[in-house]
């Protein structure tokens, strides 16, 4: 079930919710159904072992042979 953030267009309350098929939430606080759908960011997790990926560039980032800082990315 996917997680939507949304905002209540009468009170202003910003609140996540998880909907189910096509159910539409209602706004916690004033109990509108008048919402707007926020965009939201969305972590990515992982089990692997970062530190042995990003350690075989020389900056971990571009792989720059110059060091950290040598590519502008940093």
């Amino acid at each position: 079930m996917p997680i939507y953030e949304y905002l209540c267009r009468q009170c202003g309350h910003k609140f996540e919710a998880i909907v189910q098929g096509d159910k539409s939430p209602v706004c916690p606080s004033c109990q509108n159904e008048r919402l707007e759908k926020q965009f939201s960011a969305f972590a990515v997790g992982s089990t692997g072992d970062w530190s042995a990926a990003s350690s075989s560039a020389p900056c971990g980032s571009c792989g720059d042979p110059r060091g950290p800082g040598a590519c502008s990315l940093n």
